[in-house]
């Protein structure tokens, strides 16, 4: 029986999120015998030394998992350079694991459905992740599966394997001859209309983000992200406190569905369902534009 993934949790200066984050993944069935490994960021300022050191103090006597590993950076790396030196650290000593950031309420049975689907699809080349969130998109009526696979990586409540993970280009060395490439271009936009826009801003340096190149790599590798038709988190840091700007919403995974998900090892790309789910971030990415011009942002 292969060993349950563990579990990688960022965390910086927000400690009431993140206990309830803990709090959500401690009543999974599957934490007492699941690894939790704990990053905390340093702080940026000196004004957010207090409520970092609030969330060291949480994380020191965290209970309920198989085993707890702190990592303390005394200085800030930012959340980009945290994921991926951890979620590499980690993926250095284990086969797969599960991701999430201090902000992410799961059901009870998240820890399971990411295992069952980092077991039953490690072996699929063409899938470089899985979730356990999904976008509310409009699925097709006649859709039959519990699962669909997206052209995009989820950054929420997520999971991965050592030897995918091992083939991202976190440097994007073949931007420019994306950049002069309209066709490819508009190939790795199916995923979302805001992607190339993402990932020219994170070479241009405006932006520091690993899930775009996260997700750029998943596309370079030909491979798409596996979601759940309903979702198993719920993010509660679009409030305006997380160090990325977000939008105030309550629209992210306001539905949680607990119950078992048929996984066929076969499960392919559906026309309908992807049409799905690029028109919602096609509507997503437009309302972000409205938002920035309306209020100079």
């Amino acid at each position: 029986m292969r060993a349950h993934a563990p579990i990688v949790l960022f965390c910086y200066n927000r400690p009431s999120h993140l206990q309830q984050t803990v709090k959500s993944l401690q009543m999974n069935t599957l934490a007492s015998e699941s690894e939790l490994y704990v990053y905390s960021d340093g702080p940026k300022h000196a004004q957010e030394a207090g409520a970092v050191n609030e969330v060291r103090e949480y994380i020191a006597g965290i209970t309920g998992f198989k085993n707890v590993t702190i990592f303390e950076s005394p200085q800030n790396k930012g959340l980009a350079a945290s994921v991926i030196e951890g979620v590499s650290y980690v993926l250095s000593r284990h086969p797969d694991a599960i991701v999430l950031e201090d902000d992410m309420l799961s059901t009870t049975d998240f820890l399971s459905f990411m295992n069952q689907a980092l077991d039953v699809y490690a072996g699929r080349s063409d899938i470089f992740s899985v979730t356990g969130y999904t976008p509310p998109i409009e699925v097709p009526a006649n859709y039959q599966h519990d699962l669909y696979l997206a052209p995009r990586a989820s950054s929420w409540g997520w999971g991965t394997w050592a030897h995918k993970w091992a083939k991202a280009d976190w440097q994007v060395r073949d931007f420019q001859s994306l950049k002069n490439d309209t066709e490819r271009k508009d190939a790795f936009n199916q995923g979302g209309d805001d992607l190339w826009p993402m990932l020219a801003k994170q070479q241009k340096g405006v932006i520091d983000s690993w899930a775009i190149r996260w997700t750029y790599s998943q596309f370079a590798n030909d491979a798409y992200g596996l979601y759940p038709v309903h979702s198993k988190i719920k993010n509660i840091g679009t409030d305006g406190s997380g160090t990325n700007f977000t939008f105030k919403s309550g629209e992210y995974g306001e539905e949680m569905a607990e119950g078992p998900v048929a996984m066929p090892a076969d499960l392919k790309p559906d026309a309908g369902l992807t049409a799905a789910f690029q028109q919602y971030y096609r509507l997503s990415f437009l309302l972000k534009i409205k938002n920035r011009v309306k209020y100079g942002i």
